[in-house]
């Protein structure tokens, strides 16, 4: 039985995904084992704005992270859902909003109460029943209030917004407070066990050699580890999702700071919005098929909220992801293991998973093959389930303006995708499979929000009388209207509690 414990880990590569890992793994393992970052500060990392999911805020709870100071030190603010526009039909507006919709009454979920009276013209617009949704209409934001139960206050879910170089210095202070040791250098080497192929150290261009037990891949796109070194190998969802660039510019900042991410739609692509408190983050994700970069540039900065404060940066990928996120004794995390676009802001909450799932197989000597391929199944199930959402945008559009588009609409896509769209269209009956990422409200404002046409509804929702169901609808939507009333203003929120300094 070979128990034998790892003493060195050695991160390679630092940027979000690497003192991610460095924060998180310092936290746990509480100075049992050695934890080394390589970073070189002339390799430059993807650092853009970056907009998250509720569940970063579970990451910032696990390492003890205050919310304000975090939000000051990463010119942070709060998001409370996505904003599409143009994704249906051209003017076509609609919003994914965190948290519940409703509230569940009766027999069945309480998308199927408003399915049957949407369907009748008798129901109000299914925004009107999200409080994260009509607070972001309004430009209001508070954290979930647990004191007033019973409550749309009590059921507020936030993200956050953030400068994601600034969030990487953040944490690389923690981690380095708990232990964690930097080491600057270009790598220039790689070398491995003969008798196994596992990585034994990496060599820098001064000539140091560091030697580790476990290497975790965070040098991004190139995959320097679990790619150059390995050959893993990837397997590529273009077909899926065509988009394969993307321009990345910051913008001065707009009058009013709103409290959601927007994705805007363009000919052969759609353009992020990220509000900061210093500034905007804005991107322009398209598909070189389809459109130069010198006119997808020009589109960026014609629809841009103020003053640009940079030239465009171009990125280029390839939707996909490892055929293995851990092979041999390399995990690699952040772009290393795969991308996905940022359109549903998947890309922190995806390091924050690979860094869970690593601690849940955390390995020793022996390197378990069992443990190492669960973890890989795992993590294929998790990218393949966020893939089939993201790809949900494109073919449900009706655009006519545009061959891309049209082709998005065409296209053949994953069978798993397939039924979904298929149970919803029957009845509106929202399916979520294990433990996939994104639950039965986040399918049902992207199905509801790009007109996806719905023939039917619960059968046993006909057991309430259509008097009582529509003064309970009712009564819902009045009472969110009344909790978005008595909530600040997001700008003032953000004055009051975690302003940060100027820049």
């Amino acid at each position: 039985m070979n128990n034998v414990l790892i003493k060195d880990v050695v991160i390679v590569g630092g940027g979000t995904s690497g003192w991610m890992t460095a924060a998180a793994l310092a936290k746990v393992l509480q100075g049992q084992y050695r934890i080394r970052v390589v970073e070189s500060d002339e390799i430059g990392i993807v650092g853009v704005g970056e907009a998250t999911i509720p569940m970063i805020q579970r990451f910032n709870q696990v390492l003890g992270i205050d919310e304000n100071e975090f939000l000051r030190e990463t010119q942070g603010t709060f998001k409370l859902g996505i904003e599409f526009v143009n994704w249906g039909k051209l003017g076509d507006r609609y919003m994914h909003g965190f948290g519940t919709i409703g509230q569940d009454t009766y027999t069945v979920r309480f998308d199927q109460y408003w399915q049957k009276y949407h369907q009748q013209g008798k129901a109000a617009p299914l925004e009107e029943y999200s409080i994260t949704r009509m607070a972001s209409k309004a430009n209001k934001f508070m954290p979930a209030n647990h004191e007033v139960p019973n409550s749309p206050l009590n059921q507020i879910a936030h993200a956050y917004h953030f400068d994601a170089s600034l969030y990487s210095k953040f944490l690389r202070k923690f981690a380095e407070k708990m232990g964690v040791l930097r080491t600057e250098g270009k790598i220039t080497q790689v070398k491995q066990r003969e008798v196994d192929g596992f990585i034994e150290s990496v060599v820098l261009e001064n000539g140091e050699t560091v030697t580790g037990d476990l290497f975790i891949d965070c040098s991004g796109f190139r995959g320097l580890l679990i790619e150059q070194t390995l050959k893993t190998g990837y397997e590529d969802w273009t077909h899926y999702l065509p988009c394969d660039r993307a321009l990345a510019v910051p913008c001065e900042s707009a009058p009013v700071l709103t409290p959601y991410t927007r994705s805007t739609a363009h000919k052969a692509g759609w353009q992020w919005r990220i509000p900061l408190q210093h500034r905007i983050g804005n991107g322009h994700v398209f598909c070189s098929q389809f459109t130069s970069e010198d006119e997808a540039a020009a589109t960026l900065l014609a629809n841009l909220d103020g003053k640009p404060l940079a030239d465009p940066r171009l990125l280029k990928f390839n939707t996909g992801m490892r055929k293995k996120c851990w092979n041999k004794n390399v995990v690699a995390i952040g772009l290393s293991s795969g991308f996905l676009e940022p359109l549903e802001s998947t890309s922190i909450h995806l390091i924050q998973t690979a860094i869970a799932r690593l601690i849940s197989f955390f390995p020793t000597q022996a390197f378990s093959e069992v443990e190492i391929d669960e973890y890989n199944r795992q993590s294929k199930f998790e990218y393949e389930r966020i893939r089939d959402f993201v790809i949900l945008h494109y073919k449900l559009n009706q655009r006519e303006d545009s061959l891309f588009w049209k082709n998005c609409a065409q296209m053949a896509v994953p069978e798993s995708l397939t039924h979904k769209m298929d149970m919803y269209r029957a009845s509106g009956r929202l399916l979520r499979v294990a433990d996939e990422l994104f639950a039965e409200i986040g399918w049902l404002q992207v199905l509801e929000g790009q007109n996806m046409p719905v023939e039917s509804y619960h059968s046993l929702v006909d057991l309430q009388t259509e008097a009582d169901t529509l003064e309970y609808l009712e009564s819902v939507r009045e009472v969110i209207a009344k909790c978005v009333n008595v909530m600040p203003d997001h700008a003032a929120y953000i004055a009051k509690h975690c302003a940060a300094p100027k820049m």
